[in-house]
């Protein structure tokens, strides 16, 4: 730990359709735990100082939001002073995923503007699950691939794209690890001279 005198400050705001697995993810990080049932939305905001680069700390702010509808009205009140937006869906819910088009990121621009966006595909352990891709078959539906996810964060023109498993821990340190520095201004790209789309994982 560092004295906090100077210490840089990252406020990360986590959006995305009800169930996609943010909380789990919060959660996961800040604890190191994974909530043995869902429950919508109990996470508290969280802050805490992390060592993002050697000897280098930054006080990291998590912020929860609730996906279901109804919360249109409260949910922009976590916008404010964000440095990074991680807008979220489950990579066995293509709805989630549509949904990041025509749902989050539209309102993402409508009250924070500048403010840049990371895209963040969950549930990545259940893309090789023989229950979860046989329900999606009977929809005809299938998981969203990696290469659908960094698709679509070129398309936004989003900061990177992460992607991992909140059960498993799997990239979990990575993705806020990539929030932060895109927060902080001080992420580079794994490829693409434009910045978006990158899987650093």
């Amino acid at each position: 730990m560092s004295s906090v005198d100077n210490e840089k400050r990252c406020k990360c705001v986590a959006v995305g359709d009800g169930a996609v697995g943010k909380t789990c993810l919060l959660i996961r990080y800040a604890k190191g735990e994974f909530p043995a049932k869902y429950i919508p939305t109990i996470f508290e905001n969280y802050d805490s100082s992390v060592e993002y680069k050697p000897r280098q700390f930054v006080t990291l702010s998590l912020w929860d939001t609730a996906g279901q509808e109804g919360y249109e009205n409260l949910r922009p009140l976590s916008y404010p002073n964000s440095d990074v937006i991680l807008i979220c869906f489950s990579c066995v819910s293509p709805d989630s995923f549509d949904n990041v088009r025509t749902v989050w990121f539209p309102e993402v621009k409508k009250h924070v503007a500048k403010t840049p966006i990371v895209l963040c595909g969950l549930k990545t352990d259940l893309r090789t699950d023989n229950d979860t891709i046989n329900k999606l078959k009977k929809e005809g539906q299938q998981p969203i691939t990696k290469e659908e996810g960094e698709m679509l964060a070129k398309e936004l023109k989003a900061a990177a794209y992460v992607e991992c498993s909140a059960y498993t821990a799997e990239n979990i340190q990575n993705v806020f690890q990539t929030a932060i520095l895109v927060g902080l201004g001080e992420f580079k790209a794994s490829h693409n001279s434009s910045g978006s789309g990158c899987l650093l994982a």
